[in-house]
């Protein structure tokens, strides 16, 4: 690389040294490997919660209730790749890419659970906002490895609202955007004789800003794990590395081909109707792109469960019930991935959520879909916060800058290990 002025101006008389596959796929391993199965030791008493799970089989990452929900994309000089997630490859071939991480053979692994989504290196603009200028003098540099957690906040929404709308639970959700008014669950509340608790002083009315909160955090903790993953992986391998600004509303996901809808800024960040007003008479309201899936050659790698991947929020919710309950669902067919001896009669007994449950979650649903016209409200499907920029270190930059502690062994060992240039 080169650092182009200040106190620390450098350029590297090394060419560029790209990360071997041996080493994309470490890095891949320690990021999302599959390692095995998710217990899901949970109570399934009616009321134990056990049944929030949706995933069983396990990642190098904990995931709440199993849905592995953050997928990961790796780009280099020669192409860009999606790792699929356990529950978008086979169901039987779960059990021989298990028997391959455990092996340690992490390239025929990386092999089989990716796909590629284009050829070359997929980069954003540089500029600000798309990125921080901390950033931009190594962004994209050639012989970099980069990987990107995408999450996905459909799946964890939906099934959030199956266990927090159920009769157990019973929350109440209010609209802050429409003065606090309930938001599509009026009949479901208790003064109407329904099972969800609108009294506040119970404390378990919340607002959909709240409750799209804890989805965002609890996506994006998984997505730190990966992180930080990747940084003690690099390490270990003698890589440098470190976090990097991808937090663009939709600029990665526009780069690597996502499938994009438009919408006016007013209706974007839900503004009242004079903001709205205000902002087409002065011109400022301009179009703004989000992503909605990731599709190739007609195939759907990336599918949220909302809308125009499903007729409806409707169908999208008893999507995550199926896969939960239905014939093939992970609570339902044998060879599902899971540990137990006795997959009937674990789960034999694990209730589906209740027709009340799931009609509240379909009503509040569908009235964020028709008052908003998304799902989520306050951020498209999938978002980006972070990535990963991996590469191997000149240790001359080191040398002269640095004391010599600075710099691992690991990292001396790689840099003198380099092919003559």
């Amino acid at each position: 690389m080169k650092m182009p002025d200040g106190p620390l101006a450098f350029e590297s008389r090394h060419p560029p040294r790209p990360l071997t596959e041996e080493e994309e796929a470490a890095l891949v391993f320690a990021a999302c490997g599959i390692t095995g199965h998710a217990l899901a030791d949970l109570s399934y008493a009616q009321d134990g919660g056990g049944s929030i799970m949706a995933g069983l089989v396990g990642r190098t990452i904990a995931s709440g209730d199993g849905l592995q929900t953050v997928a990961l994309v790796v780009t280099n000089d020669e192409a860009t790749w999606l790792i699929r997630r356990p529950r978008e490859l086979p169901s039987g071939e779960i059990a021989n890419l298990i028997a391959l991480g455990k092996r340690g053979e992490f390239r025929d692994l990386y092999r089989r659970c990716r796909v590629k989504i284009k050829d070359g290196r997929t980069q954003t603009p540089s500029e600000p906002l798309f990125n921080i200028s901390a950033n931009r003098w190594s962004a994209h540099a050639p012989g970099t490895s980069y990987f990107l957690p995408v999450n996905d906040l459909t799946f964890m929404y939906v099934n959030g609202l199956l266990e927090i709308l159920n009769e157990h639970t019973g929350a109440f959700i209010l609209d802050e955007r429409n003065h606090f008014l309930p938001a599509g669950l009026a009949k479901f509340s208790r003064k109407r004789g329904g099972h969800l608790e609108c009294d506040p002083a119970r404390g378990r009315v919340a607002t959909v800003r709240q409750v799209e909160q804890f989805v965002t955090e609890f996506v994006t903790a998984e997505q730190g794990m990966m992180l930080q993953n990747l940084g003690l992986m690099a390490e270990a391998l003698g890589l440098g590395g470190f976090p990097n600004f991808a937090n663009h509303e939709f600029a990665w996901c526009q780069a690597l081909g996502f499938r994009m809808q438009t919408m006016p800024a007013n209706r974007y960040v839900g503004a009242g109707w004079l903001p709205s007003l205000m902002m087409k008479l002065l011109r400022q309201n301009p179009a703004i792109p989000y992503p909605i899936g990731l599709e190739r050659d007609g195939e759907i790698l990336l599918k949220p469960f909302c809308p125009p991947y499903f007729p409806s929020m409707a169908d999208a919710v008893r999507a995550v019930v199926e896969i939960k309950f239905g014939t093939s669902g992970i609570f339902r067919e044998e060879g599902r991935g899971n540990a137990w001896t006795d997959h009937r009669k674990t789960t034999g007994k694990v209730e589906p959520p209740s027709e009340a449950t799931i009609a509240a979650v379909i009503a509040h649903c569908e009235y964020l879909w028709k008052r908003y016209g998304r799902f989520p409200v306050h951020m498209p499907p999938y978002r980006t916060v972070l990535g990963f920029q991996a590469c191997h270190v000149d240790a001359e930059f080191y040398d002269k800058f640095y004391k010599s502690e600075a710099v691992s062994e690991t990292v001396r060992n790689d840099f003198d290990s380099r092919p003559a240039s």
